[in-house]
């Protein structure tokens, strides 16, 4: 099983739980004020703002702050949102898992000082950019939580089509080149399967094999701390671990 799926499910349980706190509004706002200020700020025409705004409206955020996000974001309140700007920072965890971190920030010198702190206090460093970069690459990856089988999945990949799927027996998944997510998500669509969160992400294309619980916990750790900085939007990793290992990190 690959690490970073079983992860990826383990944040969207964790982001369901944050939502109900209110933990993750300011990081769905900043993206949607990003996604307004780079295209047009209808959501009808501008896909990567309608898939903000679709996972706002998921994590139950009021219609009135998605309103005002997208407001931000054209400009119509202000200057504010032209400070927020994308950075991608790189580094390792322990024992040499590379991770990938996306952020909206509109202080560089504060969002880079509180990831290298995350860094150094769990174990791992803060490398220069590029230094593990090359190790992903970006994807276009689309959830279908109506498709319940492996076989099912492999047939909507084949119909769309796809460059790939994930299956990891409870989220079905299915991969595309990134410029081509828009038009997979309308074929899908078409085709009447319901869509989930459809997003470009890094994938690994070397990865780590952790093989101790130990070992998997500071990074699982570390990357859990990087993840809820307020200006970390998505945080990547290339790790694999053992259904053994992951149990005893459950607790099963």
């Amino acid at each position: 099983m690959a690490g970073h799926s079983k992860w990826a499910n383990i944040k969207r349980q964790k982001a369901r739980v944050d939502a109900l706190k209110g933990q993750v509004f300011a990081k769905l706002s900043r993206e949607m004020i990003v996604a307004a200020r780079s295209g047009l700020p209808d959501p009808a025409a501008n896909f990567r703002l309608r898939t903000a705004v679709e996972k706002a409206k998921a994590a139950g955020m009021s219609q009135e702050n998605i309103e005002r996000a997208i407001a931000k974001g054209a400009g119509l309140l202000g200057a504010d949102a032209d400070s927020l700007e994308a950075v991608r920072y790189e580094g390792y965890a322990p024992g040499g898992v590379a991770v990938l971190i996306e952020a909206l920030t509109d202080n560089r010198n504060r969002t880079a000082g509180e990831i290298r702190a995350a860094f150094n206090k769990y174990g791992g460093n803060l490398g220069e950019t590029g230094c593990v970069g090359w190790m992903f690459t970006q994807v276009g990856w689309i959830e279908l939580p109506g498709v319940t089988n492996e076989d099912d999945l492999l047939a909507a990949a084949l119909q769309v089509p796809a460059t790939g799927y994930e299956w990891d027996g409870e989220t079905a998944a299915l991969l595309t080149e990134p410029l081509a997510l828009e038009a997979v998500v309308t074929a899908l669509q078409k085709e009447g399967y319901p869509v989930g969160t459809a997003l470009t992400r890094w994938q690994p294309t070397t990865t780590v094999a952790i093989t101790d619980a130990d070992w998997g916990r500071k990074v699982l750790r570390l990357l859990e701390v990087l993840e809820d900085l307020d200006d970390v939007q998505a945080v990547s990793a290339n790790f694999e671990m053992d259904e053994p290992v992951w149990a005893t990190l459950m607790g099963h």
